[in-house]
């Protein structure tokens, strides 16, 4: 009876030092910001082929990064493994209800640069613009005068600048992020139509 005993104490302490051994080797998964960024680059070129170098080459980001991303956002189930393009709906989901949360945007004083939110495409055509300054992208070949709003990454103004349909998807992500009420709910709008048109 002490033998069973003592081997079913063995085979529990067993059992729950392998959970921890397993655990080392699957640390939490951390999500960043360049990752949302590359998922929304993947949205803007459609079902088209892409690569790790070309990804980087047009997102101003390393293939390492680019590579890492792809694997945090799988790991997230925010795009798919295999397909390797982005779960439509979870990332939907995520935008609508996780991004202002996880990553709001920081503001800073006057400065040049390039317009986001509200006062960039699509959102200019629809919302009435206010006298006061857009809030805009820090860019020192930006053409716009504007209060400060931190990017997803240090690179967006510069991949918006060549990837229009990028463009316009960062600057609705930028009004969920910090936008007001009305901002928001015509970004969520604009957004999901573009999600599932790619």
């Amino acid at each position: 009876m002490n033998i069973r005993l003592q081997n079913s104490k063995n085979i529990k302490l067993k059992k729950y030092l392998a959970l921890f051994a397993n655990s080392e080797y699957n640390p939490p998964m951390i999500l960043k910001p360049q990752d949302i960024f590359i998922l929304l680059k993947l949205v803007s070129i459609g079902k088209d082929q892409w690569s790790y170098e070309s990804l980087a080459r047009d997102l101003y980001m390393s293939t390492s990064e680019v590579h890492a991303g792809t694997k945090r956002a799988a790991r997230a189930h925010l795009m798919g493994s295999q397909k390797g393009h982005p779960l439509k709906k979870s990332f939907e989901e995520f935008l609508i209800h996780g991004i202002k949360y996880a990553y709001p945007p920081d503001h800073g004083s006057l400065t040049r640069g390039i317009p986001t939110s509200y006062a960039a495409p699509p959102l200019k055509d629809i919302i009435s613009q206010p006298t006061e300054p857009p809030p805009v992208w820090p860019d020192p070949e930006g053409t716009v005068r504007g209060y400060e709003f931190s990017p997803l990454y240090k690179s967006v103004p510069k991949a918006a600048l060549k990837d229009r349909k990028l463009y316009e998807l960062l600057a609705l992500v930028d009004a969920i992020r910090d936008g007001r009420t009305r901002e928001r709910e015509i970004a969520i709008k604009e957004l999901k139509a573009r999600l599932e048109s790619s």
